[in-house]
């Protein structure tokens, strides 16, 4: 079975984006019942050198809507990075998920044709390597929210898509 740059680049990551609002709840409900500040999740890196979970959920809305715009040959939209909150990061999702549906399959016409070089990777045309630096980005969202206690260890599989939670 192949996929589309139309599909990787707006339906999977519609599917993903959703899946790390999911998880936003979680951790605003965890922050509730346990009476934690939730800038001690939002700022929780799992090594020292990593950016903190706020800035990682901004890379993720980034790239999903610069994926998209790039292969249809449009200039993605400008988020500032100034959310505080998990409800600002959902509202963030929200925007990017709003954003995706605009794009329609017909813009994705000959981008396997397009080349697409980003001025802070000159070496490289970006389709070779996003979806793998997304996905990266993406994969550490779950691992953080579980280091941090969030979700039991039967809902860990879950936050990847892989199978449904018990």
């Amino acid at each position: 079975m192949s996929f589309s740059y139309y599909q990787l680049a707006t339906q999977s990551n519609t599917r993903v984006l959703h899946q790390l609002s999911h998880l936003i709840d979680q951790a605003v409900d965890y922050c509730a019942e346990r009476k934690i500040d939730e800038q001690v999740l939002l700022q929780a890196r799992l090594f020292p050198d990593m950016f903190p979970l706020v800035r990682q959920i901004q890379l993720v809305s980034d790239m999903t809507k610069s994926c998209c715009s790039r292969l249809t040959g449009a200039q993605p939209p400008s988020y500032p990075d100034t959310e505080t909150t998990f409800a600002q990061l959902k509202e963030r999702i929200a925007k990017t998920l709003a954003y995706i549906e605009t794009v329609k399959e017909a813009d994705f016409a000959d981008c396997e044709k397009r080349e697409v070089i980003l001025p802070w990777r000159q070496d490289k045309p970006m389709r070779a390597d996003v979806f793998l630096q997304y996905h990266a980005q993406l994969a550490t969202q779950p691992r953080r929210i579980r280091h941090c206690q969030v979700m039991p260890i039967h809902q860990y599989p879950a936050a990847f898509g892989c199978v449904q939670a018990l």
